[in-house]
């Protein structure tokens, strides 16, 4: 398989386990291959293959996720998500990153309703929702004069660093006299040794 997603929807990795029941039920294709053209491990055919057999097509439905309900209802989330699209500034707090603690924190002020955020991450991306994080810009930032600088000043200092006998950005030093130079571990290098005694 060429490309995949980075997320499959419920609706993806349903059709996907129809198109492989398709291939297992014709038997004419090796699981190894159907595993390669999905995009799967072989062990997954291998549960797609029993689960056919033992509920037939129904068996590879979609199933509940484990674990407690929901206690938002979609409404209830729908409105989260949309006042997650807005800022974290209007909402109280000081930047306007969403973190799950404040998102925690709306939560139970919005809803009466507390999460953990182990639960609560999952939650989230369950239904789309990413963290994003705000691009940092300086509040008095001077386009032009970031212009100009980058085009007076840096390649004039860019210019003096690679100037032979100029300053080094490196932390390394030239081999001299009382320094021979690099050596490979384990080896000394060849040059003089003074012993104080």
């Amino acid at each position: 398989m060429e490309w995949q997603p980075t997320r499959w929807t419920p609706a993806q990795l349903e059709e996907r386990r129809q198109a492989a029941a398709g291939l297992l039920r014709a038997g004419r294709v090796t699981q190894a291959e159907i595993a390669r053209r999905m995009g799967v491990s072989r062990a997954s055919v291998t549960r797609w293959k029993q689960r056919l057999a033992r509920g037939g097509v129904r068996g590879l439905r979609r199933r509940a996720p484990p674990g407690r309900a929901s206690r938002l209802s979609r409404a209830q989330w729908a409105r989260l998500l949309r006042r997650l699209r807005g800022s974290a500034v209007k909402a109280g707090f000081e930047s306007d990153r969403w973190t799950l603690p404040r998102i925690a924190v709306v939560i139970a002020r919005a809803f009466g309703v507390r999460y953990h955020l182990r639960s609560l991450g999952p939650a989230l991306r369950a239904r789309g929702w990413s963290p994003q994080v705000p691009i940092a810009r300086a509040r008095e930032r001077d386009d032009a004069l970031v212009a100009a600088w980058l085009k007076q000043d840096w390649p004039r200092i860019k210019g003096g660093l690679a100037a032979p006998g100029g300053p080094s950005s490196s932390s390394t030093r030239p081999a001299t006299a009382s320094s021979p130079g690099w050596a490979p571990p384990g080896r000394r290098s060849a040059g003089p040794r003074s012993c104080a005694g």
